[in-house]
């Protein structure tokens, strides 16, 4: 059982990273934004909680997020299997709160400069058909036609927030809250494993195993 938190900036590739290592392995992937919508559709005493600062257009609080995190931790699947966390923790004050109720194998930093994420982020595009994934930025991944679909041949789609002024609002929280939570990491003898954010489509189960000690 391997419990590891991801790490890194919004569209770093947190939720690839975790398909791929569980692809070799039965750890629990728990993004804590699919636990606030969980949580939040199930009318939790937790997720009516969260609700009342989200419907005030307010950051949850930290001893919120903590419980919801702290609650999913003690299910049976996490028991058995461990967890990689994604998007908990961001803060220096949630990843020592994180240490009280449980112990880390791993911290898995993606690595990424601004540019490459800002392009990553305002070139995707998407198939509302078919799902696929396009970016007009990448060679490897611009539509044969440009505004259009490979395989469905149907006009690809732009999400409204992935504009310039979401982004650096993004980078500029993700840079305020987290460089003493990393810090902190960094502090643990063998804790932190750098990942290189554009290389993790080419990574192998050796080199997972090999990174978590699966």
């Amino acid at each position: 059982m391997v419990n590891i938190v991801l790490f890194g900036p919004p569209g770093a590739g947190k939720g690839t990273l975790a398909e791929i290592v569980k692809k070799y392995s039965k750890i629990v992937h728990i993004s804590t934004g699919d636990l606030f919508r969980d949580n939040v559709k199930n009318n939790t005493s937790i997720g009516q909680e969260a609700k009342k600062y989200m419907d005030a257009g307010k950051l949850v609080p930290d001893a919120v997020v903590i419980g919801m995190v702290k609650d999913r931790l003690t299910k049976d699947d996490v028991k058995k299997n461990g967890f990689m966390l994604d998007g908990f923790p961001r803060t220096l004050d949630q990843a020592k709160a994180l240490d009280k109720v449980t112990k880390l194998d791993a911290v898995a930093v993606l690595d990424i400069d601004k540019k490459s994420l800002k392009e990553r982020i305002l070139g995707r595009y998407n198939c509302p058909k078919c799902n696929r994934i396009y970016n007009i930025f990448n060679d490897k991944l611009k539509p044969k036609v440009e505004g259009q679909c490979d395989s469905c041949k149907v006009a690809i789609t732009h999400r409204a927030d992935d504009n310039e002024e979401t982004f650096e609002k993004r980078w500029k929280a993700y840079e305020d809250q987290s460089t003493d939570a990393l810090k902190y990491y960094e502090k643990k003898k063998g804790l932190v494993k750098h990942v290189d954010s554009n290389k993790i489509l080419g990574l192998t189960e050796k080199d997972v195993k090999g990174m978590f000690g699966l």
